[in-house]
């Protein structure tokens, strides 16, 4: 079994920049991604992609270059391909690539895991010819391919990229149904103060709102009763705005309304977790350094709260520069000298997050959905089904497992599980740390015995 000094697992902006920085101290660094080449979620691609279309998708989009290039030096072993279903101590990992099962061990473990998007369900949300936000984006990353009469619906941020993304390849969207208010941007302004140190946050937003003003794609603020209509696909997304009610003619619905951090790898190795209010999801609790509470593992990047794709790239060298220290490669005075101007440049990164987690809240319809509404996909669970376990004596999530497979399908419950925590916890008056979140095991994502029977040599023999 190969052995490295350092495992680092996702190769977005915070696993590429905490595997160059470890590798710059002496440290032998495994990277390890899903992806066949590495970029991340923000940075899918970019070595192929960015020349083509950075027109559209921005030289923010571009950056990503220049951490890609971190990562080709001595010393990293790029795992690309790579579907991580197993953190065991020690540290023995053990994935899947090309069908073929392998395992590598290490001293230290960096979770560079990322976020996902934060579920939307509403009704009509499974029909074909709705997907996220954030999928479409995939697409024009991957393929530079935009779905056509589309609505975006939801809130934050993304939304607007997306829409001036949209506008820049000449298919701009149908209509931004937006979900926050005048009321949540009035609460955001106590936090203005920190979102003036991230004013090129604001400045991009400002800029991008221009662009989709310019284009006059229409928009509608403070939506609610958001549906989806349509027979066999999506045909037109309902809401109601100001009192009026509202329909929309369209082929596709993109849904976005925030990020949540990835924390399944964390939780399968009993990472202390809580409740983060001003985010509305569970984050893991870590030190100034991004180490848990479990020795030798780490989180960085939104694996750990959303702070964005530069606040993660520092996060990423942080933890790496702690790895070094405590493994040797820099005493304790270098260290901190090294990562003093990173913890200043991640403060300065996240100074903006509350003022935008205030200003762009989750939509509460789809945190708490009607009875009706599909909360589990893999197993077609509503939310009412949810709210009847919780009268049968139902407390957490662990428990609707055995009330009704809730979290047991492929995705072992990364989409439904925040949603099953908030409608359990509403339903019994507990808090969502009362309440809990679904037990992770292995396998993190499905394996099949075929991939076992075939696991590299190397591998095997270690596991025998």
């Amino acid at each position: 079994m190969r052995h490295s000094d350092l495992i680092v697992i996702g190769a977005g902006p915070a696993g590429m920049a905490a595997a160059a920085t470890a590798a710059e101290t002496g440290l032998s660094v495994a990277l390890l991604d899903e992806q066949p080449r590495p970029g991340g979620q923000i940075y899918r691609d970019v070595d192929r992609v960015a020349p083509l279309r950075e027109d559209i998708l921005g030289k923010d989009y571009s950056h990503g270059a220049t951490l890609t290039a971190g990562i080709r030096r001595p010393g990293i072993e790029h795992v690309d391909g790579a579907v991580v279903w197993a953190i065991e101590q020690g540290f023995r990992i053990s994935y899947i690539r090309n069908g073929r099962g392998g395992q590598l061990s290490g001293d230290r473990v960096i979770l560079a895991t990322g976020a996902l998007e934060r579920p939307m369900p509403v009704p009509g949300w499974t029909l074909p010819g709705v997907m996220t936000a954030g999928a479409a984006q995939i697409l024009l990353k991957q393929s530079g391919v935009l779905p056509r009469r589309a609505v975006l619906v939801g809130s934050g941020p993304l939304l607007y990229l997306i829409a001036a993304q949209m506008v820049r390849a000449g298919t701009p969207p149908l209509a931004l149904v937006e979900t926050q208010t005048r009321g949540d941007l009035f609460r955001a302004a106590r936090h203005f103060g920190g979102a003036l140190r991230g004013w090129r946050y604001l400045a991009k937003g400002l800029a991008m709102l221009s662009e989709i003003i310019r284009a006059r794609v229409p928009r509608y603020t403070g939506a609610t009763e958001i549906a989806v209509e349509g027979d066999d696909r999506a045909e037109a997304i309902f809401f109601v705005c100001s009192g009026k009610r509202h329909r929309i003619d369209c082929e596709t619905v993109l849904l976005h309304h925030g990020v949540v951090p990835n924390t399944q790898a964390a939780r399968s190795l009993g990472v202390t977790h809580r409740w983060d209010e001003a985010q509305t999801c569970f984050a893991p609790v870590l030190d100034a350094w991004g180490a848990t509470d479990v020795e030798g593992i780490f989180v960085a990047g939104d694996g750990a709260g959303i702070g964005g794709a530069k606040a993660a790239e520092f996060a990423g060298r942080i933890a790496a520069l702690k790895v070094a220290g405590d493994m040797g490669k820099l005493s304790s005075s270098e260290r901190d000298r090294l990562a003093a101007p990173l913890h200043r440049q991640h403060q300065n990164e996240t100074a903006v997050r509350p003022f935008l987690d205030t200003a762009y809240p989750p939509f509460r319809e789809a945190l708490l959905p009607a009875d009706a509404t599909i909360v589990c996909r893999c197993e077609e669970i509503t939310a009412g089904d949810i709210r009847r376990y919780a009268k049968l004596g139902c407390l957490g999530p662990n428990q609707a497992k055995a009330f009704g497979r809730s979290g047991m399908g492929p995705c072992q419950g990364r989409y439904c599980g925040l949603t099953v925590t908030a409608l359990l916890a509403a339903s019994n008056g507990l808090s969502p740390d009362e309440t809990g979140y679904y037990r992770i095991r292995p396998p993190l994502k499905p394996v099949t015995l075929g991939e076992l029977a075939a696991m590299e040599d190397g591998a095997r023999g270690a596991a025998e």
